[in-house]
């Protein structure tokens, strides 16, 4: 092999590794010139907790977290130890204050009830209880039926209004878990998720001559839409029917008009009045 080409191979190759080492060199400083990462233990769940469950030491663990803490972030088992969860906790989740019921509101459907807000318990009927949308977190729209009071329309039968919508289900029965298979459940009493001045509206329409009926809607579907209430007798109106023509209204005759002639007799003037053709002089 021709001796220069050797030469320049060998040149070539001292030259890559020199760069090699330097590349090298310049990424080790690099990195050990720079801030080391600073690293937090925090509380997490040690197993799935669910919704209104009151926390325990075997409920909670903790993990690391490297960098920025989220908000909230308990650094300390005890203060999680006794308060109930009012969402869904996952296994290695780390739990947030965010997460939790303020300290000694306990457990259960109480703790999942935020501030200013209230749980007002419906009854349903067999229909409405396994309609198979009676599940926590669901959204309703809340109709009443019957019969108003000193109604001046009453002929028109029992008559169906819309009084609230968009009304989260807190819980169906005893139950505050949502479903994960969906499936109906048979319940006598729902909770609903309200305002104070809801659950008035609410404890008014349960009287014994009213009926409540929950009909779901999308939980996407936020807006509030103006429904007009509706009566029985207008479900049996012959709707393609002409509307009934107004009777007539009676003719005005005008009063005839008069006209006066005048008589000029020599020096003598007269007036003499006269009634239109068909009146009287």
């Amino acid at each position: 092999m021709n001796r220069r080409l050797v030469t320049i191979l060998f040149l070539a190759f001292v030259i890559a590794g020199a760069c090699s080492f330097l590349v090298y060199r310049l990424v080790v400083n690099r990195v050990a010139g720079g801030k080391p990462v600073a690293s937090t233990r925090v509380v997490a769940a040690a197993t799935d907790i669910k919704l209104g469950t009151v926390l325990t030491a075997t409920n909670l663990t903790t993990v690391e977290i490297t960098g920025t803490l989220p908000k909230g972030a308990l650094l300390n088992t005890a203060n999680a130890i006794g308060r109930g969860v009012i969402s869904d906790l996952y296994q290695g989740e780390p739990i947030l204050e965010s997460r939790l019921a303020p300290v000694g509101s306990g457990g259960g459907l109480a703790a999942t009830i935020p501030n200013g807000m209230r749980a007002c318990a419906v009854k349903v009927d067999d229909v409405v209880g396994v309609a198979g949308f009676v599940t926590p977190g669901m959204r309703v729209d809340v109709l009443i039926s019957g019969t108003p009071p000193g109604n001046p329309n009453a002929e028109q039968g029992i008559q169906s209004r819309t009084i609230l919508q968009n009304i989260q289900v807190l819980s169906a029965g005893t139950d505050i878990q949502k479903d994960a298979e969906g499936k109906p459940q048979q319940v006598q009493v729902v909770n609903l998720l309200v305002t104070p001045e809801q659950a008035e509206t609410l404890s008014l329409a349960g009287g014994n001559q009213v009926k409540i009926q929950l009909v779901l809607r999308n939980p996407l579907d936020t807006k509030i839409a103006p429904v007009a209430g509706t009566a029985t007798g207008t479900l049996f109106a012959d709707q393609n029917a002409p509307a009934k023509a107004r009777p007539a209204a009676p003719r005005v005759h005008a009063a005839p008009k008069a006209f006066s002639i005048e008589v000029i007799n020599g020096t003598n003037r007269s007036s003499q009045q006269f009634g239109s053709p068909g009146g009287k002089q």
